[in-house]
């Protein structure tokens, strides 16, 4: 079963991981089943056991079998990858590479059932230890060697090896937060945090930071790409080290926004970063370009680890620092004068599409708290508001595109290429536009612990555009392919997984079109970011 299909293509050696474990369980489950079928149904048979000859016979037929059966499964395996890469316009695997998995799968395999024995070895020992040392009953002692063993681990997962990642996570992201991108320097214009006018120092914006004060678009090259004077973009952050808690980082940016004059250009776009701090690059640039740099944006640094470690580690806290953010640039927002305010954008990005979503309640908060648009983008399935819209959706549509409310605030997108974008977006679309872009294959979207033991809709549903029709969903197996997928969500090409760098331009023109803005326009803009593309640093 763990052969079958999923979102993203896999390799031999993470097919093999995903085949260990399920080996490992698929073992424990048919253990589960042999004790039961002893005790209830063979224990007063006459027939069993039968001859040895017979039972060897039917043991080495069994192992035989299930022997043969792994070995031809891999043959559609590899055909399955093939079908699943070319969705997404890549090679895939050859047959006979792909048998290594049945290597990596029995090595793992062995690794979690022998442990698996070692601990009921401990078990039985202690519970021999209780009945011969102080004469306890026989369940009594088992169930007593148990707690103690499943107390033992848990303690050591939780509090050595759980601790322990999260501080090897730390000490290895640390560094790398102090330290700059190769070819950066302190921007000497007013308009960027960092700058010797600033109020956030430099050194105080970590790595995430300094690459987005310090690159992007200047005034010469928006003149050069639109044809008429630009103005400088706006770019404020705040990183960890600029103050002291999340409360002092967010004054401190509403204070480099009105240091800056954010208030006073055509477009106000707030940033929610991803665990790193990572502002996308291509949505930033994308919005100064259409806006000729009469725009400001802001980013706010919550953490310093890959998202998916802030995820697991505390994702109430990107959760907070987002609501934070929001709120006290809205309040600043809304007491300017109604006709002397900046159009008001936010926009979200895996975990800080999460972040962002915290300040909302319901989507009415949206239009009522007077932003003009949103943009979120590959949003984590736990994002409160989206997966509230998602479970209630108009009756009929589907999971992975469903509408809300008609689509008359919110709208969604699969993203796979402008063409979607256009025809989703196409429709009467009055007030505040909020818009969602996730692709079928995004395991970030997708991902949940109730894949476990549940069937979710999008699995039940007929699949999207870059999802494989021969995926299917079966208990444990789908969890942990999809768990191997979020490994390797950006490493398939754009439009596919957790990349939405080609389409994130049109979702901008559809949200917040310039006036007299075109079609040849965002052509226009396409062009120019392909032609800017890697001066940013695209690294999350």
């Amino acid at each position: 079963m763990s052969l079958t299909p999923s979102l993203l293509p896999r390799d031999w050696l993470f097919q093999g991981l995903i085949g260990g474990i399920n080996a490992a369980f698929g073992y424990a489950l048919g253990v589960v089943i042999d004790k039961i079928v002893q005790r209830v149904v063979l224990h007063a048979a006459s027939w069993w056991p039968p001859p040895a000859p017979v039972l060897w016979a039917m043991k080495a037929t069994v192992v035989g079998l299930s022997a043969a059966v792994c070995v031809l499964m891999l043959i559609p395996a590899a055909s399955w990858q093939r079908q699943v890469s070319a969705l997404m316009g890549i090679p895939g695997p050859a047959t006979l590479g792909y048998m290594r998995t049945l290597l990596v799968a029995v090595g793992v395999a062995g690794l979690l059932v022998g442990t698996a024995r070692v601990l009921i070895d401990a078990v039985m020992l202690l519970a021999r230890t209780l009945i011969r040392h102080w004469h306890v009953h026989d369940e009594v002692a088992l169930f007593i060697g148990a707690a103690i063993v499943v107390g033992l681990l848990v303690t050591l997962i939780n509090g050595v090896l759980v601790r322990g990642f999260f501080a090897v996570a730390s000490a290895i992201a640390e560094p790398r937060n102090a330290s700059t991108r190769g070819g950066l320097h302190q921007p000497l214009l007013p308009e960027k945090s960092g700058s010797p006018a600033s109020l956030a120092g430099w050194e105080t914006l970590g790595f995430q930071g300094r690459n987005f004060v310090a690159t992007g678009p200047h005034a010469a090259e928006l003149t050069r790409i639109n044809g008429r004077p630009a103005k400088e973009p706006i770019r404020v952050y705040a990183g960890l080290q600029s103050a002291a808690n999340d409360h002092s980082r967010v004054r401190l940016l509403v204070g480099e926004l009105e240091r800056t004059r954010a208030f006073d250009r055509k477009l106000l776009v707030v940033i929610p970063t991803t665990g790193t701090g990572w502002i996308d690059p291509v949505a930033a640039r994308s919005l100064e370009m259409m806006y000729n740099g009469d725009t400001a944006i802001a980013g706010l640094q919550y953490s310093y680890l890959p998202s998916w470690v802030s995820f697991l580690a505390d994702r109430q806290k990107s959760m907070d620092a987002g609501r934070l953010m929001i709120d006290a640039i809205h309040d600043r927002w809304q007491q300017l004068p109604a006709d002397h305010r900046p159009k008001l954008v936010l926009y979200g990005e895996s975990l800080g599409s999460m972040a962002g979503q915290a300040a909302f309640r319901f989507l009415p908060d949206i239009s009522k708290m007077g932003f003009d648009a949103v943009l979120w983008v590959g949003p984590p399935q736990a994002s409160p508001l989206w997966h509230a819209l998602v479970m209630h959706r108009d009756p009929g549509t589907p999971e992975v595109q469903p509408r809300y409310d008609s689509g008359s605030t919110v709208r969604f997108s699969e993203a796979i290429d402008p063409g979607d974008i256009a025809r989703i977006t196409a429709r009467p679309w009055q007030g505040t536009r909020v818009l969602f872009l996730q692709h079928p294959s995004d395991p970030v979207v997708w991902w949940s612990p109730e894949l476990l033991f549940h069937r979710p809709a999008w699995l039940a549903e007929p699949p999207g555009r870059d999802r494989s029709a021969s995926m299917r969903w079966y208990p444990v197996v789908t969890f942990w392919q999809v768990s191997a997928d979020l490994t390797n969500a950006e490493g398939v090409p754009a439009g596919h997984g957790h990349d939405y760098a080609n389409t994130i331009v049109d979702g901008w023109a559809a949200l917040v079109p310039p006036d007299g803005w075109t079609v040849v326009d965002t052509e226009r803009i396409r062009i120019a970011l392909k032609q800017s593309a890697g001066s940013d640093g695209y690294e999350k």
